[in-house]
């Protein structure tokens, strides 16, 4: 644990991996409220218990929270095994760092424009924009893994 902490790459990368983990459980958070607020619940018996059973059912908010939340799933947990791998190939710090900024910064702008509806193409700019420093770890560690194959 002591030789981690000596590593700056990967004292980078947790930093920023807890940021987007702090990101998502916001978005959950969001998400929960958005239900309360337009009484559309997803279980019967918080339904029942917020109102009857009326309420159990769906609301294009509440799936928009939904698909942001899902997204950061499908991107940010790949990001956190990319990443901590290639932390361990011993990068640059400074081209690591811009990697780690680079996809915290997209998935944060991703989600601000999900959940604000921002206009076309914002969404998928930040989603690409993220992507970037993702294929780019995984480009590295396949080249540096490559030999053991």
């Amino acid at each position: 644990p002591s030789k981690m902490m000596e590593n700056k790459v990967f004292l980078s990368f947790t930093f920023y991996s807890t940021i987007l983990i702090l990101k998502m459980y916001v978005v959950a958070i969001i998400t929960g409220q958005v239900r309360l607020r337009k009484k559309a619940f997803a279980n019967p018996e918080d339904a029942l218990r917020n109102g009857g059973l009326q309420f159990y059912r769906q609301d294009p908010d509440v799936e928009r929270c939904r698909r942001a939340h899902r997204n950061d799933m499908e991107n940010i947990f790949p990001f956190l095994f990319l990443g901590a791998i290639y932390s361990l190939l011993d990068p640059s710090p400074t081209v690591a760092r811009i990697h780690f900024l680079t996809f915290c910064v997209g998935r944060i702008v991703h989600t601000i424009a999900y959940l604000l509806q921002l206009r076309a193409p914002a969404r998928s700019v930040a989603y690409s924009v993220a992507q970037l420093p993702c294929f780019s770890m995984a480009l590295q560690i396949l080249l540096a893994t490559s030999p053991y194959w």
